[in-house]
């Protein structure tokens, strides 16, 4: 990674303190480059994540519940990186104002407290400041107009607010020492506005110097076409049970042209009969059926262990309060002692 790069180059020079060294390191400049990309894809082989506690109102990160199944998500399922998903809110998708100040949304103190509190468990921390539409629509469908017409909304001022909350939660991560930022989730119809993106990105290099990237939706890693300006390639991996491997044919071209690794940043199935059929469909109605869920799991990472270029998983997802679960919940099911078994197994490895 260019981070990775600067530091190399920094720390090269203090200890030398000779102009030199450093004229040596630039002129061989892209060697070093190309073998870092190289050892990005071996280096990055064990994020094995959980999504905890997605998008929780102000307050739940800093109960005693919340600490307690922290605690208990990590022995269950071996985890040693968590993502943590701060929500901003706008009315509907056509709205250009972003607030990550109501109720919705945990304070800086709760946040940065349950980052402490993350890595006082071991584990490493990801942040992934994500919108939402307060009247219930899935944000992949915020979009406007490509051409501005008078009176309505703009995408300039929706990116110039998004930026403002990405960049905010940028910081934080710098300040906090979380190991990734995810410059959001799911946003697919604003993929398109490439020059927008990249200049939030650069943006949030500003804030934060580690790993950047951001999470694409499922089947649609293909479709994003400025890989190049994050650190990896981060989707959600909601693939059917039967389908794993013909996804993973198609997502590794995409890794290879980019010479990025991929992280399933968000990867899950509802414990409902036929849910790893179509694992996204979060209005699915059936049974309880806890072994599918932990069968749709097994087939994951068994398909997953064969692609050197799958950097990881966020599983999604585990609660704040295990009395309160969601269909994709693992915990105390058997998907849980799924992912243990395959996160303290090094199924990457």
């Amino acid at each position: 990674m260019p981070l990775s790069l600067y530091h190399t180059l920094k720390m090269k020079r203090h200890i030398d303190g000779t102009s030199k060294t450093v004229l040596y390191l630039l002129c061989n400049l892209t060697l070093i480059f190309e073998k870092n990309e190289e050892d990005v894809m071996e280096l990055e082989h064990n994020f094995y994540g959980v999504n905890f506690a997605p998008f929780p109102r102000r307050g739940v990160l800093s109960s005693e519940n919340a600490h307690c199944s922290m605690a208990a998500m990590v022995e269950a399922t071996a985890a040693n990186w968590v993502i943590l998903s701060p929500s901003g809110i706008q009315s509907d998708p056509y709205s250009e104002e972003i607030n990550w100040n109501t109720d919705a949304t945990p304070t800086d103190e709760e946040l940065c407290g349950a980052i402490r509190f993350a890595k006082q468990l071991g584990l490493q921390v990801a942040l992934k400041p994500t919108v939402n539409c307060a009247n219930g629509v899935w944000r992949a469908r915020i979009s406007f107009f490509d051409h501005d017409v008078p009176c309505e909304t703009q995408w300039n001022r929706w990116f110039a607010s998004y930026t403002a909350f990405q960049t905010h939660y940028a910081a934080l991560a710098e300040a906090e020492g979380c190991g990734l930022f995810l410059t959001g989730c799911e946003m697919t119809m604003t993929e398109h506005r490439e020059r927008e993106w990249r200049a939030l990105i650069a943006a949030v290099r500003q804030q934060y110097h580690g790993p950047v990237s951001y999470n694409c939706d499922k089947y649609g890693e293909d479709h994003v076409n400025w890989w190049d300006a994050v650190d990896c390639i981060a989707s959600s991996g909601y693939y059917p049970l039967k389908d794993w491997k013909n996804q993973l044919d198609r997502i590794e071209v995409v890794s290879q042209k980019y010479k990025k690794p991929v992280l399933f940043s968000e990867a899950g199935c509802m414990n409902i009969t036929g849910s790893s059929a179509v694992p996204n469909n979060w209005e699915l109605k059936g049974t309880r059926n806890d072994l599918e869920q932990a069968d749709w799991y097994e087939a994951m990472f068994s398909a997953c262990a064969k692609r050197p270029w799958v950097m990881g998983f966020g599983a999604w997802d585990w609660p704040a309060d295990t009395r309160a679960v969601s269909a994709y919940a693992v915990s105390g099911r058997p998907a849980a002692k799924i992912i243990h078994s395959a996160y303290q197994g090094g199924v990457l490895e």
